[in-house]
């Protein structure tokens, strides 16, 4: 199956060690991994390594619904790049690339099929620009 490709990207004011740690210890990930204020993070796991599990628990804050986003790590490159891939077939790069005005955060995803295009790069969005929020008040 082809997926359409989306790129999100962030300028984080952090060292790239910084970034990595908030964006792979489940104690930091836990503070950002949302779109809106309406919505949480409760809890998440992180196996870093190939073949290792990433999950995430998203909830929204009133109860009403929530899931697991659930991936495998394929790409663990420690400071540089990260893939996860989705257990629906999709897959999801990201990476750290140092310059002088901070860490430049990058991730391409493969958009789902049922949600406007606009719709998933502005949540993705979302979720990157609350995490260069959180990452930078460590």
């Amino acid at each position: 199956m082809t997926f359409q490709q989306v790129t999100i990207e962030t300028v984080v004011n952090a060292p790239v060690a910084t970034v990595w740690s908030s964006w792979t210890e489940p104690d930091h990930i836990i503070h950002w991994n949302f779109a809106s204020d309406d919505w949480c993070c409760p809890s998440a796991t992180s196996d870093l390594r190939v073949g290792g599990v990433y999950v995430a628990r998203m909830e929204a804050r009133d109860g009403s619904f929530g899931f697991d986003f659930s991936a495998v790590f394929g790409e663990v490159d420690v400071n540089r790049a990260i893939t996860l891939n989705m257990d629906d077939g999709r897959t999801a790069r990201t990476t750290f690339d140092v310059t002088p005005s901070g860490t430049v955060v990058r991730t391409v995803f493969d958009a789902e099929g049922e949600n406007a295009i606009d719709m998933q790069r502005a949540g993705w969005q979302s979720i990157l620009d609350n995490f260069r929020k959180y990452t930078e008040t460590l």
